[in-house]
């Protein structure tokens, strides 16, 4: 069992930068690929970043690719989302998901998730 917890929402207007942090605590973390996704009101959740559990590689959606930064620290447990240059598009709620194998992209992939976070970027 892993358990997420993401911290680090909140309201930004267009432009805006934000850091979301996602504490996770149970098996050993480092064997499990962190990511992110999002869910808009009315939407599919979907995903926005994935880390593997090494820290090597990253993968990003197109609409976050360039704005958006993943990293993690190991020995604290921790995924960080960087999120730069917001737009009224990223407002959402956002999650930290983990799954046990690799670069995953669907949500369906992924055994663990945090509660999420909401994200608001006003225009």
């Amino acid at each position: 069992q892993v358990h997420l917890i993401e911290t680090g929402g909140g309201l930004v207007q267009t432009g805006g930068s934000l850091r979301l942090s996602c504490v996770a605590s149970g098996r050993t973390v480092r064997d499990y690929a962190l990511a992110w996704f999002r869910q808009a009101p009315g939407k599919e959740r979907e995903f926005v970043a994935v880390i593997s559990g090494n820290g090597a590689s990253t993968l990003y959606s197109e609409s976050v690719k360039g704005r958006f930064f993943i990293s993690r620290d190991n020995a604290n447990n921790t995924a960080i989302l960087q999120m730069n240059s917001l737009e009224p598009e990223d407002t959402a709620v956002y999650y930290c998901a983990a799954n046990h194998w690799t670069l995953l992209v669907r949500p369906a992939s992924y055994d663990y998730w945090g509660q999420g976070t909401q994200v608001t970027v006003s225009s």
